[in-house]
C-alpha cells in the first residue's frame, strides 16, 4: 500500500515530504515555485539569512496562493528562530534585545517575508549550547509557546538537538514540540537515539541531508539492488525507507524531475527484509 501523503498532528494536516530551502540563495523563488508545481505542499525555511532566503520563499508562496494553484489550507509552511551565534550580520531582530523580544521580532519578520498571517510550524533552530539547555533556550521556548497561545503558530519544533536536550525540553515545555528536525546520519543508526526520544514522547522526526550525509549508503550495492528490484531510484528508496520508519524527510533537490521523483517515493513500499537491510547499512 502507498504511504499516506500526510499525517494529522495536533489536529493539523502535515504533508509527509518537505521541500527544504537552505542554501538556495537567489534561486530560492524559482525553486520553491518548481517544488509547488511538482506537488510539494510542505515548505521548510528559516529567518536566517546566512543559509536561507526567506523572502524568496515568500514570493513563490504568494504567487502560488494568488494564482489559486495552491490553497492556503493545503500548504504547510515551517520557519525557524535562530540565535545570534547562528546568524551573520543580517539579523532579523535587535541583537541587544531580550531573547523573548528577539523571537517576537524574528517571527514578525518571517510573516512579512512569507506574506502570511500565521506559521504552521515554528522551530527553534538549534539549542543555544552544545550540551543541555540554557536560560536562552527556556526563554525562547516560552516566547514560542506564547505565539501558539495567540493563534499565530500552530505547531512547534526544535532542530539540531541531541537526545539529552530533548529529554530536558520534554520536562520543561508547556507546549511540547511536534517536530524534531535533525541531520540524519546513517552511521548513527539514522539518529536512532533521537528517534527513540521522539517515539517515547509522541513527537515526529524530520530528517534532512538523508542523501548528502549518507552517500556510502545511497551507493551501496545492497541498496542499489533494492532500487533495481522496485524499478526505482536509490533516492526514492532512501526516502521510502525514512517514511516507513515514521520520519518526515526533507529534500532540497534543485532538479524539477527529481522533485517529482522524490514525491513518488510515497508510492514505494519496502519489505521488512529490505528495511532491515538498509537499516543495517547504517550500523
Amino acid at each position: 500500500m502507498p504511504h499516506a501523503d500526510h499525517r494529522t498532528i495536533g489536529g493539523h494536516r502535515v504533508p509527509r515530504l518537505f521541500y527544504g530551502t537552505a542554501w538556495k540563495e537567489d534561486a530560492t523563488e524559482a525553486l520553491v515555485t518548481s517544488a509547488l508545481a511538482a506537488g510539494f505542499r510542505a515548505i521548510d525555511t528559516a529567518n536566517q539569512r546566512k543559509h536561507y532566503y526567506e523572502e524568496g520563499v515568500g514570493r513563490a508562496v504568494t504567487a502560488a496562493l494568488g494564482s489559486g494553484r495552491v490553497a492556503r489550507d493545503d500548504l504547510f509552511v515551517q520557519s525557524k528562530f535562530t540565535f545570534r551565534d547562528g546568524q551573520d550580520d543580517r539579523l532579523p531582530y535587535d541583537a541587544d534585545a531580550p531573547v523573548a523580544t528577539q523571537v517576537a521580532q524574528s517571527f514578525a519578520r518571517s510573516l512579512e517575508h512569507l506574506g502570511l498571517d500565521r506559521l504552521d510550524s515554528l522551530v527553534l533552530h538549534a539549542p543555544s549550547r552544545r550540551n543541555g539547555l540554557g536560560p536562552a533556550d527556556h526563554e525562547a521556548w516560552r516566547a514560542m509557546e506564547a505565539l501558539v497561545d495567540d493563534g499565530r503558530v500552530r505547531l512547534l519544533g526544535i532542530s539540531n538537538a541531541g537526545a539529552g536536550q530533548l529529554d530536558e525540553l520534554a520536562a520543561f515545555a508547556r507546549i511540547a514540540p511536534a517536530f524534531v528536525q535533525n541531520r540524519c546520519y546513517a552511521d548513527r543508526g539514522f539518529d536512532r537515539a533521537v528517534r527513540a526520544v521522539c517515539a517515547r514522547h509522541g513527537w515526529h522526526y524530520q530528517a534532512f541531508s538523508l542523501l548528502t550525509a549518507n552517500r556510502t549508503v545511497v551507493d551501496d550495492p545492497q541498496l542499489l539492488a533494492i532500487a533495481a528490484a522496485h524499478r526505482r531510484t536509490p533516492a526514492q528508496v532512501m526516502f521510502a525507507f525514512a517514511l516507513q520508519l515514521g520520519m518526515f524527510p526533507l529534500t532540497g533537490t534543485r532538479d524539477p524531475a527529481h522533485m517529482r521523483d522524490d514525491l513518488a517515493a510515497l508510492a514505494v513500499e519496502l519489505t521488512p527484509a529490505e528495511l532491515a537491510t538498509i537499516e543495517a547499512l547504517g550500523g
